[in-house]
């Protein structure tokens, strides 16, 4: 599943093409659940132009997300109630797929169990609604948006042990390592100064 803006289609299409020969067919599609927040009258806007047109709701929003967003975008609650039935229809086809997986097992990683096949899925997103996600699978409060951090293309692994989610890697980046040559680390360092919020 994707959300689906051209560079997350992309991106998915992408990771498609790399499974391909695997004889897989990861069943691709675009779901607006996993749309990027909407950014109302901070579309398009450099973040030094928020900064200079909205200050006061900025500083709200980085330090209150639950009490001030962007002018006429969307609210951490609008978000929330679009990306949860996402995930149930994620969840439930991911669980009609497969066996769950145990509570019984050991629960640190590294120890050698019996290699178990078990339904995946791949989510393509942003990282806006990523926290979003991961606050809705933790049963977080939304106040907490700001505790994760999304690095671009960083991958994030969920594993869902009977029904109960487990953080198993969060924002990994090392296979970006070989990409970064000069021209592309000077592409990264560009957007990096690009205004990203």
């Amino acid at each position: 599943m994707h959300s689906p803006l051209q560079r997350t289609s992309a991106t998915a299409e992408a990771i498609e093409g790399a499974f391909g020969g695997v004889g897989q067919d990861l069943g691709r599609r675009g779901d607006p659940a996993f749309l990027e927040i909407g950014q109302g009258d901070w579309e398009g806007l450099h973040r030094s132009e928020i900064d200079a047109r909205y200050p006061d709701v900025l500083a709200a929003w980085r330090r209150r997300p639950l009490e001030a967003w962007a002018p006429g975008g969307e609210s951490l609650p609008e978000v929330q109630a679009r990306v949860r039935p996402g995930l149930a229809v994620m969840l439930a086809r991911l669980a009609e797929s497969g066996t769950p997986g145990s509570l019984d097992r050991p629960q640190v990683a590294g120890y050698r169990d019996a290699a178990v096949d078990h339904p995946w899925s791949i989510v393509v997103g942003h990282d806006g609604v990523f926290k979003v996600a991961l606050l809705t699978l933790f049963d977080l409060p939304l106040d907490r948006f700001w505790m994760w951090s999304m690095d671009l293309c960083g991958l994030s692994i969920v594993e869902f042990r009977a029904g109960r989610p487990v953080l198993r890697a969060h924002n990994l980046t090392a296979h970006l390592a070989e990409l970064l040559d000069e021209a592309a680390q000077t592409e990264l360092d560009e957007r990096s100064r690009s205004g990203a919020l």
